[in-house]
């Protein structure tokens, strides 16, 4: 690749918000200084524009192997770098599930061949694989994931004494979705005595109550705790589960993160009036005043990431009574724009959403030189206009499903450039047809 030099751009980075132009020469970042100079660069004026690292997406289900008519790696992956998205960890409950080293390697081997953004998978623990995460090499994935909620089926991990033995056997972060399994079949259980399984959409957050949450993430915390285990807890939805993060130490020094996702950030309890099922998530998007103290907790920094929990469907899976629809939906091509629109909004400077969407994923995960704008480190770098209104359509979106919860929706922000590994793979609405995605490496 010829080198590529981004002039005038406002970059943000480290907390920190400033003009300078940024030198690319093969896949990373060369210099970044005010005036540079240099002939046999490719120019890209930048003036007016932001320039961010690449976000992070810590929680993808992107359906390949054996779902794929929902979403593949490659569809989604292209939406990923239309948001700004450049690095993607994928989920382990596919067809076949990757709860072995051979379909982990098979699952990376996919990625290599389709992916348009950089890559890395989730090992997924099980109540009987436990000989096999041990034979897993800490730096060969991003982690293990383990569903303390039965989203997956047979993924649900409930034997307690197998589940203290991953805890304890692995150094690799152990990522959870923590949802009480029998506080969930019970209150189902009342709510199809009355409804059948035509159980209005609005008691879903009922179903899959804010007690059903506290129950599964203080237990993984106490046992995190107790193990000295790398516990981290995925999208977070409760005000009750804040009280179980700290913000009086560093990030580098937690032994216990936590993340939240986009639609629990933006929506709520309210919006399934219009929305119905396509905001029908697990964990459910709860009460404004959970909403609330996410907020709250993310921006005193108990909570360390953003992610989307990108779970496509097909509408027509969607369109269905409750107890038949799917819980999931389609994010990361709005994910960074809808948090743009809460910095417009004056709830989170831009400073902080890239600490949050960029660089923490990259420390908690021990991701090699991606996360920053620093000189020598991959150039993964995304171009934002703050100023440029889009509307969010069907025709817009680059999903394999075909939609968004934010179709109608129109936002103020829109992604201009995405490189990825110093190659321009998306610009101003279209797609390289060259790939320079890469395997994620880790240093621990």
């Amino acid at each position: 690749m010829a080198k590529q030099l981004i002039k005038n751009a406002t970059i943000v980075n480290e907390n920190k918000i400033f003009e300078s132009d940024v030198l690319l020469n093969e896949d990373c970042i060369l210099r970044i200084d005010k005036d540079i100079t240099d002939a046999t660069a490719q120019i890209i004026d930048a003036k007016g524009l932001y320039l961010l690292p690449g976000v992070i997406d810590d929680q993808v289900h992107f359906r390949e192997p054996g779902l794929t008519h929902k979403g593949d790696i490659a569809s989604e992956s292209r939406a990923a770098i239309a948001g700004g998205i450049t690095s993607f960890m994928e989920q382990p409950n596919t067809n076949p599930q990757t709860t072995t080293i051979e379909k982990l390697e098979e699952k990376f081997a996919l990625a290599e061949a389709s992916s348009f953004a950089n890559y890395s998978f989730l090992f997924g623990g099980t109540n009987s694989n436990l000989e096999e995460l041990k034979r897993l090499d800490k730096n060969a994935c991003s982690g293990v994931k383990l569903f303390l909620g039965s989203s997956t089926g047979n993924m649900l991990v409930d034997n307690e004494i197998i589940l203290e033995k991953i805890f304890r056997s692995t150094e690799m972060v152990i990522s959870t979705h923590c949802e009480d399994e029998t506080t969930i079949k019970n209150n189902l259980a009342n709510y199809k005595k009355e409804y059948g399984d035509a159980i209005p959409v609005k008691y879903h957050p009922l179903i899959r109550s804010a007690e059903a949450c506290y129950i599964s993430s203080s237990k993984a915390i106490d046992l995190a705790k107790k193990t000295g285990a790398r516990l981290h807890v995925f999208h977070l939805s409760t005000a009750k589960e804040m009280d179980l993060f700290r913000n009086d130490i560093p990030l580098e020094k937690k032994q216990i993160t936590a993340e939240v996702c986009v639609h629990h950030l933006w929506f709520s309890e309210e919006d399934y009036e219009t929305k119905g099922t396509l905001i029908k998530w697990n964990p459910a998007v709860k009460k404004a005043s959970d909403r609330s103290k996410l907020w709250e907790a993310l921006l005193d920094d108990r909570i360390d990431v953003i992610a989307t929990d990108h779970a496509p469907h097909l509408l027509s899976e969607k369109d269905n009574v409750y107890t038949k629809a799917p819980s999931g939906g389609p994010l990361v091509q709005h994910a960074l724009v809808a948090m743009l629109e809460k910095h417009k909004d004056g709830i989170i400077s831009l400073e902080k959403l890239v600490e949050k969407m960029c660089h923490n994923p990259a420390k908690l995960f021990d991701i090699e030189k991606r996360g920053f704008i620093r000189e020598g480190y991959f150039a993964d770098l995304v171009l934002v206009d703050l100023n440029l209104p889009w509307k969010s359509t069907k025709t817009s979106n680059f999903y394999k499903c075909g939609w968004s919860p934010f179709d109608g929706y129109t936002f103020q922000s829109k992604i201009t450039h995405t490189f990825i590994n110093g190659h321009l793979a998306f610009n101003n609405g279209i797609f390289s047809k060259n790939r320079n995605a890469r395997r994620l490496t880790f240093n621990r």
